[in-house]
């Protein structure tokens, strides 16, 4: 979810999430072997922007002023399509790899997992149907014992589609792959003075938001942990985007941020301001906990010092089409709304393979 400047904008990023389900789906996958696989996917054409796409009595439009022209509307389209061609990939992917695998043995796709997976699950027992029965009530009218044996079996495929959905995961996660898929990258600048972990990380995270934006701030736990997992390779990079119209006390608390970071606070302001009130007196109290020179404090705050710096913020916001909060940039990579952890990793694990593949990147 996230917040809305002018109009809701869906959440366009939430490809490949993990799976998950009821103890029922968690029967492990015995006789399992690794089997190791190379991947290699070719990278798309091209840019075309400078390509003409038009000419008006002569003069000539380019893709890249037909682009710029609705910035609003082609961000969440350039993720969505990101979002689309990357489920395909990892499908592509994963269908490479079984095949692999079966072609080893000598099977087809189907007798491999008939053999490797379905031999392993047992039948659901009668208390785990029942289970099942019994949480979802509103689709099941009639009696169980009527409805047992249909319920049973809808479980086990269930059971099954899930066991062979871990088992290529577990392909996956053995396999060598590099993906060279490039998607759109927007060319997103940011402050050094704001930027939390390694200056020259392979990965920056460049973050849209707003201190009143509740998505905002549940995505602070995400945040944290992908910087904890990744170290030095992933630095985070916070732009001011407070939407006024929504969230009346976001600006004044951005002033507040700056004006910590007159006194090198930048980041345990935020942390602050993330997490609790925003009136006044509680970014005066802030200042007083963080042992701020408070008179400093008070006038920055009062005197507006920093409104034009964040008006900066907005206006770049405005033109790379952001139109919601939380909006990220990794490596220039659009992901719109707030995402789980894994939707971060995998563009991030993305990144960091390319890099590798690739050196001269980096």
């Amino acid at each position: 979810m996230d917040c809305i400047l002018a109009a809701k904008v869906s959440n366009l990023a939430t490809m490949g999430r993990r799976k998950t389900g009821p103890r029922w789906q968690m029967f492990a996958v015995a006789a399992l072997f690794p089997i190791i696989g190379v991947v290699t996917v070719a990278a798309p054409a091209a840019s075309q922007e400078a390509q003409t796409v038009a000419t008006v009595d002569g003069q000539a439009i380019s893709a890249q002023e037909l682009s710029n022209s609705d910035t609003a509307q082609m961000l969440p389209l350039r993720s969505q399509e990101y979002q689309v061609q990357t489920r395909a990939l990892e499908k592509l992917i994963r269908q490479k790899l079984l095949e692999s695998a079966a072609k080893k043995k000598g099977e087809s796709t189907d007798a491999f997992l008939a053999e490797e997976v379905d031999r392993t699950l047992a039948q659901p027992t009668d208390a785990e149907v029942l289970a099942y029965y019994l949480a979802q009530p509103e689709r099941n009218r009639q009696p169980f014992p009527q409805m047992k044996d249909q319920l049973r079996e809808t479980l086990h495929k269930a059971q099954i589609q899930y066991a062979h959905d871990a088992y290529l995961d577990r392909l996956r996660s053995q396999a060598e792959v590099v993906i060279l898929l490039d998607p759109h990258r927007e060319k997103v600048t940011y402050d050094a003075a704001r930027l939390k972990g390694n200056p020259n990380a392979s990965v920056v995270i460049v973050e849209f938001a707003d201190f009143q934006c509740p998505f905002c701030r549940r995505e602070e736990g995400v945040l944290k942990n992908v910087l904890a997992e990744y170290g030095t390779q992933v630095a985070l990079a916070y732009r001011d985007f407070p939407v006024s119209q929504l969230h009346p006390l976001a600006e004044q608390a951005a002033e507040a941020s700056r004006c910590a970071a007159e006194q090198g606070n930048y980041w345990q302001m935020y942390e602050l301001l993330m997490a609790g009130q925003l009136d006044t007196p509680s970014l005066k109290q802030y200042a007083h906990e963080l042992k701020l020179d408070e008179k400093q404090f008070d006038s920055c705050l009062a005197g507006g010092k920093y409104k034009a710096s964040i008006e900066r913020d907005r206006q770049d916001a405005e033109r790379l089409g952001i139109t919601a909060t939380p909006t990220f940039f990794i490596n220039g990579i659009a992901i719109v709304g707030a995402e789980p952890q894994e939707s971060l990793s995998r563009v991030i694990e993305q990144e960091l393979a390319r890099q590798a593949a690739t050196p001269s990147l980096q």
